[in-house]
């Protein structure tokens, strides 16, 4: 089956150690400035998403009890609707607000086409 989202052994690892350390974890991409392309892991809730946002996928990891919702900007999906996320982690300093920030790294998106198929499979 394929996913919009899929994640690193290394980006599984962290949010194993965050959602210890903090609890329920989701993400939001946005297209914003700054660290807008950037995936931001917040506490579960506490980024309000409503109609300008899409869910983009709702992640499975191992180890972690409940599923980590991943958000996208509405606008930025409508560009990007045709991309298959990755989610890693990479050594240095991300956004401040994003929960992975006092630990040294940083969450990054690296992305590919969809292919046909896949993108047969999502949209049936």
């Amino acid at each position: 089956m394929a996913t919009r989202v899929d994640v690193t052994p290394a980006a599984a690892d962290l949010m194993r150690q965050l959602r210890g350390q903090h609890g329920p974890l989701m993400f939001h991409q946005s297209g914003g400035c700054c660290d807008g392309s950037s995936p931001m892991c917040y506490l579960e809730g506490e980024f309000r998403t409503g109609q300008s946002d899409v869910l983009l996928e709702a992640l499975q990891i191992d180890g972690v009890p409940e599923p980590i919702t991943f958000w996208m900007s509405a606008s930025q999906f409508e560009l990007w609707k045709h991309t298959h996320l990755t989610v890693d982690v990479v050594r240095g300093r991300g956004s401040g607000f994003s929960l992975e920030a006092p630990e040294g790294v940083r969450f990054l998106i690296r992305s590919r086409l969809l292919t046909e198929q896949e993108l047969a499979e999502l949209s049936g």
